[in-house]
């Protein structure tokens, strides 16, 4: 079986697909992801075969330039209220239609028998009815985003669907959800379970992640993300790292790249900047987690049963968190000015240390994400599919 793999072009839309794709190659079928460099590169670190699909995107240029010095978007946009979550995919209806007849050649040559796409690349269901080969959507984690955008996809999507033989945006054939029961956004619709396989980058195990936590300390692992800094994120590093200064017992564990660990100022002795190192690489030895809420690093840090705190930034991530605390799993600072002050954020993380609740509803996420069919079963019921 040839399998087609889509993506947007942000690397984290696709890597939640990654697990999928070996297990796809692991039963003996082709697996090929078209999409534009900037997920290409991904894919091929992950050791996928890729075909490169018009330019790199370099998505975040489209924030920077709105952001002033020092200004990070929650600062400038406040929180995104449900409302306002389909404008948030506009720019994806529009990648799909300008890309839609260069990934369609492409599949007419390649010939796939199924077509895989992340839930906001709106090309693959289109491609899959224009070949008659059945198409599947793969969601990121939470989903708050698909179910508002789609009236809005249907329409700006018609006439290039129309131009086609076809009458508008058609479903895909299945639609493949990694989330809990207690995590689904009441505006996404049903899917099939897929079990959430962590997968957050290669990287090597570096020297310190050797030597386990001293007993009786907790460790915190702090991630927010590469986005997170790039958008002026450096003052709210800096909030988060003072926050741990008087937190007895506790490590704090930052992951950062070097270019922005100067802007940290003098850390507290139960602080450790450190490189990026993927998150599935040592979770297994962290207490709980700091992090910005999406979607790859909320759903690793629930595979991997901690409590979190999230102080979430953009989109999406405001229902994501707010679906773990309903959930009792995470303490959440929704806004700038919590976010931005160390005892609040200091009294958060003590909260998820020292309330049972919290360790309780982070295990119960684990549980019913565990029971979940894994990557390698779900194969089955797509050769079927494709059958």
């Amino acid at each position: 079986m040839r399998v087609l793999m889509l993506s947007t072009p942000f690397p984290t839309h696709f890597t939640p697909m990654v697990p999928l794709a070996w297990a796809l190659k692991g039963a003996g079928h082709e697996v090929t992801v078209a999409a534009q460099p900037d997920v290409t590169d991904a894919a091929r670190g992950a050791g996928i075969s890729a075909v490169d699909i018009g330019d790199r995107f370099h998505g975040l240029d489209l924030l920077q330039r709105t952001l002033r010095p020092g200004v990070r978007p929650l600062e400038l946009l406040g929180p995104t209220p449900p409302e306002k979550m389909a404008g948030a995919t506009k720019l994806w209806e529009i990648h799909a239609r300008y890309l839609l007849d260069a990934y369609l050649e492409f599949a007419r040559d390649w010939r796939p028998d199924l077509i895989v796409s992340e839930q906001m690349e709106l090309t693959g269901s289109i491609i899959g009815k224009v070949l008659g080969v059945p198409s599947v959507q793969h969601r990121w984690g939470v989903d708050p985003l698909s179910g508002p955008s789609r009236a809005s996809a249907r329409d700006f999507l018609y006439t290039a669907a129309h131009r086609l033989g076809l009458d508008g945006l058609p479903d895909p054939d299945l639609l493949l959800d990694p989330c809990p029961p207690a995590l689904r956004h009441p505006s996404a619709s049903p899917g099939a379970p897929i079990r959430y396989v962590p997968f957050n980058g290669v990287g090597a195990v570096p020297e310190w992640l050797r030597v386990p936590a001293p007993e009786g300390l907790r460790r915190v692992a702090v991630c927010l993300g590469h986005q997170t800094l790039v958008l002026n994120g450096t003052g709210l590093f800096r909030t988060i790292i003072e926050s741990f200064a008087g937190l007895e017992g506790v490590e704090a564990v930052v992951t950062a790249a070097p270019e922005f660990h100067e802007g940290f100022g003098e850390l507290p002795d139960n602080v450790r900047v450190v490189e990026p190192v993927p998150l599935n690489m040592f979770l297994r030895d962290c207490d709980a987690v700091v992090h910005h809420g999406g979607a790859n690093t909320t759903m690793t840090a629930c595979a991997f049963g901690l409590p979190q705190v999230v102080l979430p930034q953009l989109s999406d991530q405001f229902a994501s968190a707010e679906l773990l605390a309903a959930a009792w799993a995470a303490r959440v600072l929704p806004e700038a000015a919590p976010q931005n002050d160390p005892a609040q954020v200091r009294a958060a993380i003590a909260d998820v240390l020292g309330d049972d609740r919290y360790p309780k509803g982070a295990r119960e996420l684990y549980d019913d994400m565990a029971v979940m069919p894994s990557p390698a079963r779900v194969v089955a019921d797509l050769e079927l599919l494709a059958a």
